[in-house]
């Protein structure tokens, strides 16, 4: 029952203490973006010979054009003929080939983490994640995984192969001229320094602020979504279009605010490959000019430059796209360090065999974004026996049913038979208590795959013995898919009812021993509701039942009723 549980929204989920202080952000992600070691080093290998062979491709241009002007015999230039043509061809077949590797890391470690990610919400939800709307949690799922691939394609490769092949370029400049050499590598140090500082520093305010600004959005366009019948109604879908044209907005002056960074780099990166290259030619022509450097050479100096700039032009790109990372890796490790609101014990105790009773003594219990609902509440539920838990909204009726399914902390006892329900693990406890939610979730497949949850592998003869169970089986005969219907997105092509129907079936098929339903005839008709209470407690005989209800239906057949309030 929604009564029971506050909607509220804030910006951060709680955070494990010193979590997230022992290691920045970026640092947090890199065992799983960084764990295909050995595929990234074979890209940084690959990338280094594609920008070496284009460094190799100009240099040895440079030398046979400036060669062939002499008119030397032809086998004296062979070797750099077959040089160039072999540059040319491996420069497109390295950098394939690092593409390849370094996207398959990439990729690879990306699905390390979004599955850690997932994994982390499905041990903290729900209690642990009500701190998050919605979109902007889809966001932080998706685009802020996505957003870490950008550290190893966009930060790593190039880095590490520009830097080898700009260390590579320097010895070639010194072994032809000292003086070439080192101007070559202050201009390079500039580039790899200077200039990815300056365009971070001005697109940093910009970086970090985009990843919660787009988070934001896609919080209000799911809100406007969701709501757009009532929003329409009541006149309102105006107010909500403007929010969102806002959002838009301020995510556009910040994607501004990031391309003139990128701009600046790519002009300062002009500016100091053209100073390399005028550099370069005032410290060569006295060297030629002297006889200290042959003529052929000097090209090759000349063009040294503009060829080892494809080394070190990616650098303030990186720069701008590890300020992303940042902001996005905040977020995710926010995730990742969202607190266990019911941890499991260091020693689980083993799960009660068979059907058990439920006992409670002064048990006390409530969302983290509300106050405690339950309050020294003491129930004893037979092994075996159907209670039925009523009272008016807010008395904490789904609040008990979560805390018996483990979804909440308490105060008191709880106990499953003679093992108190903190001292199980979280998959112990959900193997012998299932649940029924009041608005079951329905995946976009179809109804045997839905109601198989419950069970995965489960046989085509005992799903739809569950179905005929809670009155689906006229419906299923009716469609020409029978158990392959298709329930649409969101159950968009069954009615509410047969979707409640769909969560009763999923907890038959589980075969609990202890069995929580919350509200299963809500959205029945009065005479289909009698219908599937009956079918429902005769399929669940034996087991021990806690029915929520609000309306009357099947509390007749329970054997005792619970008050709360």
């Amino acid at each position: 029952m929604s009564a029971d549980r506050s909607t509220g929204s804030v910006a951060t989920a709680p955070v494990a203490p010193g979590a997230a202080s022992a290691a920045s952000p970026v640092r947090r992600l890199l065992p799983w973006i960084l764990s295909e070691r050995r595929r990234l080093a074979l890209a940084v290998l690959l990338g280094a010979l594609a920008i070496g062979s284009g460094v190799g491709l100009l240099a040895t241009s440079a030398w046979l054009i400036s060669s062939a002007a002499l008119q030397p015999p032809v086998l004296e230039l062979e070797v750099a003929i077959v040089a160039v043509r072999a540059f040319g061809i491996g420069r497109g077949v390295f950098r394939y080939a690092e593409r390849l590797v370094s996207h398959d890391a990439a990729f690879r470690g990306l699905s390390r983490l979004r599955l850690a990610v997932y994994d982390r919400l499905a041990v903290v939800a729900p209690a642990g994640v009500p701190a998050y709307r919605r979109g902007d949690l889809l966001e932080r799922l998706v685009r802020d995984v996505d957003a870490a691939q950008d550290l190893p394609l966009r930060v790593l490769v190039p880095y590490l192969a520009g830097g080898l092949v700009a260390l590579g370029s320097v010895v070639l400049a010194v072994v032809i001229l000292p003086a070439a050499g080192a101007v070559l590598a202050v201009s390079l140090l500039l580039a790899a320094t200077v200039v990815p500082w300056i365009t971070a520093r001005a697109a940093a305010d910009a970086d970090r602020a985009s990843a919660p600004e787009r988070g934001r959005l896609n919080a209000d366009v799911l809100t406007l979504l969701d709501g757009m019948g009532d929003l329409t109604v009541s006149g309102a879908a105006g107010t909500w279009l403007d929010r969102l044209e806002e959002d838009d907005r301020r995510i556009g002056g910040l994607a501004a605010r990031s391309a003139r960074a990128s701009g600046l780099a790519s002009g300062l990166g002009v500016l100091l490959s053209g100073g390399a290259v005028v550099a370069m030619l005032i410290v060569a022509i006295p060297a030629v000019r002297s006889g200290a450097l042959p003529g052929v050479d000097l090209a090759v100096l000349a063009l040294l430059p503009l060829a080892t700039y494809e080394a070190v032009v990616s650098m303030p790109v990186a720069a701008l796209a590890l300020g992303r990372v940042r902001g996005s890796a905040q977020r995710v490790v926010e995730v990742l360090d969202a607190v266990d609101p019911v941890p499991d014990p260091a020693v689980p105790a083993a799960p009660p065999a068979g059907v058990v009773g439920v006992r409670l003594r002064g048990v006390g219990a409530g969302w983290p974004s509300g106050g405690e609902v339950l309050t020294g509440l003491d129930l004893d539920v037979p092994a075996g026996a159907r209670v039925g838990i009523v009272g008016p909204s807010g008395t904490g009726k789904s609040t008990l049913l979560a805390v018996l399914a483990g979804f909440l902390p308490y105060t008191g006892s709880v106990r499953l038979g003679d093992v108190e329900l903190r001292d199980l693990a979280g998959a112990d406890l959900r193997s012998v208590v299932g649940w029924c939610p009041q608005l079951p979730h329905v995946f976009d497949t179809s109804v045997v795959e839905n109601v198989r949850l419950a069970r995965p592998g489960a046989p085509d003869e005992d799903v739809r013995a569950v179905l005929d169970a809670v009155g689906l089986g006229p419906w299923l005969d009716a469609s020409p898919h029978g158990l392959d219907t298709s329930v649409g997105e969101h159950g968009a092509r069954v009615s509410a009812g047969q979707r409640q129907r769909l969560g009763v079936a999923r907890v038959l098929l589980g075969g609990h021993p202890v069995v929580l339903l919350d509200e299963p005839t809500e959205h029945l008709d009065e005479a289909t509701a009698d219908i599937v209470a009956g079918e429902l407690l005769a399929a669940l005989e034996g087991r021990t039942v806690l029915w929520v209800a609000h309306r009357p239906h099947g509390l007749d057949r329970l054997d005792r009723i619970h008050r709360l309030g």
